[in-house]
């Protein structure tokens, strides 16, 4: 699974991955800053079980911080996208196909309107940050549109008017954009049109704009919610887009945070909104603590809760701890030392060959640690389930 993080240049995308994963990125507000997409680890966060047991728990990946569990998930930074980039216009269509990795995708929007549609720096409150929000929607969209439409005269003539073959046709088609014959099937069923042969250009607009929307679905990061007057442009943009997942965001101030916590100057839990003061710092450090503080004490920073939403609530992942009934430890004394994202409905078996194939194919039963209750291989598991899996010798 991965996290696609994509806007316009100088949006704070940098920052934001940077705040994330504590990765070494160039960041600056200039236009492509970001040539190549950089990839590292963040994390999501979710309760620890080791609680639930009295435990201490020991990751071998991740962490956790005050009985909150850090799992690793994939985060992919995309160069600047500006208008025109799906006809080729600035880093064009290198920068969209590198969006091909993503899972789902996190819009990083300056929404205190300081810099232009190029990423040009033009003061506070002078763009409109929801033509970045718009026009970033309307570039993967005319990207999904050119992709059908290459070939689409053959296409059609080869699809009866009856759609017998539209889903596995068109999914095939768009199967680089990890479109599937269910996406496709529900596009074809919720927006009602006639045979392929019949649609017409807006038709094939609005096919191409709801299979970007199930196979790329995006998060807007409001970025530089500590900016005055950003909180005008987020109200303005929830007004009008109410569907929208849109969420305030200040990744400078959680790579302040998170650079702050590595140098133990502080103790901080990312998604907080508050933190503890270690040892004394200099009158210029202590006056950004203070502020803050300060704007903690209305938000929180918006980076983790961003990452959280992204694959808990629309990714629909969880979060699954491997564990014995009698024994947590594995074989060198680490106390549940492992967590695994699973998707939302997945098995006691499917947990097994995530564990490793052999395990699946040797799947006999499963035991909830927590209630010690056998359960079957078809058995749906539950966000911070923890599971023992019993194999044949």
């Amino acid at each position: 699974m991965k996290i696609g993080i994509v806007g316009k240049p100088s949006s704070g995308k940098s920052t934001f991955f940077k705040a994330a994963t504590l990765a070494e990125v160039e960041i600056g507000s200039r236009p492509f800053v970001t040539i190549k997409p950089n990839t590292g680890v963040g994390y999501v966060k979710v309760d620890c079980a080791d609680k639930d047991f009295n435990v201490q728990c020991n990751p071998r990946e991740g962490f956790c911080l005050d009985g909150k569990r850090f799992v690793a998930v994939e985060l992919v930074d995309v160069a600047g996208l500006i208008p025109g980039s799906h006809e080729g216009r600035g880093m064009g269509n290198q920068f969209l196909s590198d969006l091909n990795q993503a899972d789902v995708l996190v819009h990083v929007v300056d929404i205190s309107g300081s810099t232009n549609e190029k990423g040009e720096e033009v003061g506070a409150l002078k763009h409109d940050p929801l033509k970045d929000v718009e026009f970033l929607a309307d570039e993967l969209d005319m990207w999904y549109l050119e992709i059908m439409k290459k070939g689409w005269a053959k296409f059609s003539k080869r699809v009866s008017t009856e759609n017998a073959n539209i889903k596995k046709e068109l999914a095939e088609q768009m199967s680089g954009l990890r479109v599937t014959e269910a996406m496709v099937d529900e596009v074809i069923r919720n927006l009602d049109l006639g045979g392929i042969r019949e649609w017409s250009e807006e038709d094939m607009k609005k096919v191409a704009s709801s299979l970007r929307k199930l196979s790329k679905p995006m998060i807007i990061a409001c970025n530089k919610i500590d900016i005055e007057g950003a909180e005008y442009n987020y109200d303005k943009l929830v007004e009008k887009y109410p569907d929208l997942v849109a969420i305030k965001c200040s990744s400078e101030v959680e790579l302040a945070l998170r650079e702050a916590a590595k140098d133990e100057i502080i103790s901080y839990v990312p998604g907080s909104t508050s933190f503890k003061i270690l040892k004394e710092v200099d009158a210029k450090k202590k006056k950004g603590l203070d502020f803050i503080m300060k704007f903690l004490e209305k938000n929180n920073t918006g980076v983790q809760e961003v990452l959280d939403h992204a694959v808990f609530d629309v990714l629909k992942y969880m979060c699954i701890f491997p564990g014995g009934v009698n024994k947590l430890e594995d074989k060198d004394g680490n106390v549940l030392p492992d967590c695994f994202l699973l998707r939302g409905g997945s098995t006691a078996l499917d947990f097994a060959f995530a564990l490793h194939t052999d395990i699946g194919k040797n799947f006999i039963r499963a035991i909830d640690v927590r209630t010690k209750r056998v359960i079957g291989k078809e058995a749906k598991l539950k966000n911070r389930d923890v599971i023992e899996i019993i194999v044949r010798k």
